[in-house]
């Protein structure tokens, strides 16, 4: 008997088709590990001649990370704070390159390749890569050494002097100079994004763009009344997305990673992980509402 379906059937059908290899991977290599280090957590793990023995402490570890660690809770801060003044320059930067990049010009593939080249050299099979000496990116470390000092010479207040004097607050122009100063991080964080935001862009009706045209809409009110909209789905996409990058290789995860296997206390690092883990995870439910409510989304 041939069982016919909805369309919405349909399209769950084919949602769970598509999380069907990460659903897999989580269950099967996944779960066990994640289980395991909650158990840790509550725990004082123990070396003994047959694996290991667990000694409940019940929420020692989590007292031990918060108020014990001299180091966790500033780096946690730290990085907290970082990651709140990185999203919105990552965010600005990625979509002002988009609409860039999708301009129709002589040599737009080879722009767009340049501009996500930093996200390749910054991958973790080149910095192996690199280490290991199979190749050598920067060359000489004096001349590395050169180069940065140079880089590091521009002259910020100049900057301040022409913000202060157009009427910017203080606290906007050491914002605006912050990051101008760290420009090189903003783009080789940007690379994906720009992507996410370049297929939204191409995503969007030329159509609508011609209706404005012919109304008298210039490009800037075209910007904020049809582009902006259309592509602000996907801004929720990439401040998920850049959130938990900002945390991939952070300060955070290297004390984690050294609790565990250079202190060999691997209940606090659990602990650790999973107050990280339980801090991003309220970071990114708050965005959600609040970006959510203001996400157009075009049917």
């Amino acid at each position: 008997m041939k069982i016919k379906l909805t369309l919405v059937q349909k399209r769950s059908m084919l949602g769970l088709l598509f999380i069907a290899p990460w659903l897999i991977g989580f269950i099967f290599l996944f779960a066990g590990p994640l289980a395991q280090s909650i158990r840790f957590s509550f725990n004082k793990l123990m070396v003994s001649p047959g694996g290991y023995e667990l000694q409940n402490v019940g929420l020692q570890n989590f007292q031990d990370a918060l108020f014990v660690d001299a180091n966790f809770n500033r780096i946690l801060t730290e990085s907290i704070l970082g990651m709140l003044v990185d999203v919105p320059l990552i965010l600005f930067f990625s979509l002002f390159s988009a609409v860039l990049l999708n301009q129709k010009f002589r040599g737009r593939g080879l722009a767009r390749a340049i501009f996500f080249l930093p996200v390749i050299l910054a991958s973790g099979a080149i910095a192996s890569a690199e280490s290991a000496g199979l190749i050598n990116l920067v060359g000489n470390a004096q001349v590395a050494e050169q180069l940065g000092q140079a880089s590091s010479q521009f002259n910020a207040r100049s900057m301040v002097l022409l913000l202060s004097e157009a009427g910017f607050p203080l606290a906007v122009t050491d914002y605006i100079v912050d990051a101008v100063m760290r420009i090189y991080e903003i783009i080789s964080s940007s690379g994906v994004q720009i992507l996410i935001f370049l297929a939204a862009l191409q995503s969007v009706p030329g159509s609508m763009y011609e209706v404005a045209k012919i109304e008298g809409a210039t490009a800037y009110e075209s910007f904020w009344k049809i582009t902006f909209p259309m592509v602000s789905p996907l801004i929720l996409t990439n401040i998920i997305y850049t959130i938990i990058d900002s945390f991939s290789d952070s300060r955070v995860t290297q004390t984690i990673y050294e609790t565990a296997f250079k202190t060999q206390n691997f209940g606090l690092s659990a602990a650790m992980a999973w107050l990280y883990t339980i801090l991003v995870s309220v970071l990114l439910i708050v965005m959600g509402v609040i970006v959510s409510r203001k996400t157009f989304y075009h049917n």
